[in-house]
């Protein structure tokens, strides 16, 4: 069943089940390599599910749980289905900041394994419509809970003991809010510091660290430059070709560019000062290229700090690292 979270919609799941989580990668299409998080309703919760919890780990908890926070933590023996962990030692724990979520857990009575409840590959779902476009007839059914808050996935980290946060995802608590609580700093993972990303990744830790998410349909390219003028003129001369192709274009900037362009599509992230917003639309601008059937897509980059990194990692991940830069 989808349920809502605050970040975005799940696909849920009994995480001790291994035929229900089966169930899950079959729905999705998903890569049996790329482990699921498991989603409690009650820190008692962790009592069996993990073998232990050290005071780094802990501290992050008690300044971000509930939220959009995943720590990935050794896992007690048999406590969940190999399934969600893709037979990693560890396992991918969180607690959403969402009632009817925490209701639904509470309710199952078990630990919940729940990647975004989309098609592999695709937008990840931010509205109940947007999980019917992908999995309507596939799944047994749908919790409408109006459209999700963050509207990025959470974010993902190891805590190490000495005070150190490694982040192996990017989301919706930021590497600076995680600089508050964690005293040895906050590093990222060397997967995310490579430009072509992970492909090679024999076994990740973390969902959204290996394959291509989070795609539209068409072509989409990011461009990146430190001047906005230079910026939009190399994405008018993307487009002008495009459209002399034959293509149906397509834009995703902010809102001080907007003006800039012209496209058979253009949508706004909003302010490029409120990144919060652009991670909000991200995903539904992706799924509304689709459609109006646009082919070829030019998206702006936006600054990696705060939220933006996570906007920027899922626009990455999105255009399959194709970035002109000016």
């Amino acid at each position: 069943m989808a349920f809502p979270t605050e970040t975005v919609y799940g696909l849920g799941a009994n995480a001790r089940s291994t035929a229900a989580v089966e169930s899950i990668f079959a729905a999705k299409g998903r890569p049996s390599d790329n482990p699921l998080i498991v989603h409690i309703a009650d820190m008692k919760q962790l009592d069996g599910l993990v073998a232990e919890v050290n005071e780094t780990a802990r501290a992050l908890m008690e300044a971000y749980w509930p939220g959009p926070l995943t720590l990935v933590l050794p896992a007690a023996p048999g406590a969940v289905s190999p399934r969600v962990t893709a037979g990693l030692p560890t396992v991918a724990v969180r607690m959403p900041a969402h009632d009817v979520a925490l209701r639904l857990i509470a309710a199952a009575g078990c630990p919940v394994a729940a990647p975004s409840a989309n098609r592999s590959g695709r937008p990840s779902p931010t509205l109940a419509q947007h999980v019917g476009e992908d999995l309507a007839g596939v799944i047994d059914g749908i919790v409408d809970g109006g459209p999700t808050g963050v509207g990025v996935e959470s974010t993902v980290v190891e805590a190490g003991a000495d005070g150190t946060v490694t982040v192996l995802r990017p989301g919706g608590i930021t590497a600076e809010q995680l600089a508050r609580v964690a005293p040895g700093g906050v590093t990222l993972d060397p997967a995310l510091r490579e430009a072509g990303g992970a492909q090679d990744i024999p076994a990740p830790k973390s969902p959204g660290m290996k394959y291509t998410h989070y795609a539209p349909r068409g072509t989409l390219r990011i461009v990146r430059g430190a001047a906005a003028e230079a910026v939009a003129a190399r994405i008018a001369a993307e487009l002008e070709a495009a459209a002399r192709r034959g293509e149906v274009t397509g834009v995703l900037a902010f809102d001080e560019h907007l003006p800039y362009f012209r496209a058979d599509c253009v949508l706004s992230l909003g302010s490029i000062h409120a990144l919060e917003t652009a991670a909000h639309r991200l995903y539904a601008a992706l799924r509304r290229f689709d459609e109006r059937g646009v082919t070829y897509m030019l998206a702006e980059a936006c600054p990696e700090d705060g939220l933006g990194a996570a906007v920027m990692n899922r626009l990455l991940k999105a255009a399959g690292h194709d970035v002109i830069d000016v």
